[in-house]
């Protein structure tokens, strides 16, 4: 479906209808999630950050150490939770109240 000079229409899988690209764009605004690490500054996806203290990461049997820089993370929608990429670890999961940004 389209909308004419408008663009296409999104269909939003949460209600169900099918909205223009202004109005799916004012819905993703207000539905966006503000992610901040343990001293108030915001994150956003790409950013590097450090870790606050020593982990111990689950199923990996290792600790990373306060001060180790993660690079390119990426917002997963959680208000605490952002992945990252560590050489030895795949998959990784950190809380944003250990982390602050670089």
């Amino acid at each position: 479906m389209t909308a004419g000079s408008e663009g296409d229409y999104v269909y939003d899988e949460a209600s169900g209808e099918w909205l223009s690209p202004a109005e799916a764009g004012e819905k993703a605004a207000s539905t966006a999630v503000s992610v901040v690490d343990s001293v108030g500054n915001a994150l956003a996806d790409g950013d590097s950050v450090t870790l606050i203290k020593d982990l111990t990461v689950k199923g990996a049997g290792q600790t990373l150490k306060r001060g180790t820089v993660i690079k390119s993370i990426r917002l997963t929608g959680d208000e605490q939770e952002i992945d990252c990429r560590h050489p030895s670890i795949k998959g990784l999961v950190l809380r944003a109240e250990f982390v602050r940004k670089v």
